[in-house]
């Protein structure tokens, strides 16, 4: 059965909702814009960033991006729910990644342990995408 954001029970899945998103957007935003100044600190276990700058600054940039776009989820999460499926590829997409470089011996398990947070709310995510589910938009 559909209710609307207004109900108790849609109130609390809405506020669940948006706590997630909120807090993963600014989560990452605090943890991905550092990455801008520290271009030496990661240039020291493989080869420098600066080897590659458009690759490095332009994963940072496209995650940055989804870190507004997580913060516009936590805006109206029921208005915006279509955003979470991107929402929850876009962590769990860097979770396969980094079990499969870290499974193919070519990052050290100290950098494949970055993904524990971008798989735990890869799973919040998901949470909230399956809780918003019968709710509705009304304006």
């Amino acid at each position: 059965t559909q209710s609307t954001c207004r109900s108790p029970r849609g109130a609390r899945v809405v506020r669940f909702a948006k706590i997630v998103f909120l807090g993963a957007g600014i989560w990452g935003i605090a943890v991905l814009t550092p990455f801008y100044w520290l271009v030496d600190l990661t240039g020291r276990r493989y080869d420098p960033p600066t080897a590659h700058p458009h690759f490095f600054y332009g994963f940072f940039a496209v995650a940055l991006a989804w870190q507004l776009a997580f913060l516009v989820i936590s805006w109206s999460p029921v208005r915006f729910r279509a955003l979470m499926i991107p929402a929850i590829v876009e962590k769990f997409g860097y979770v396969a990644t980094l079990a499969m470089l870290r499974w193919e011996g070519r990052i050290a398990w100290v950098d494949a342990q970055s993904a524990i947070p971008d798989g735990l709310l890869g799973l919040l995510f998901i949470l909230a995408f399956v809780r918003t589910r019968d709710l509705h938009f009304s304006r």
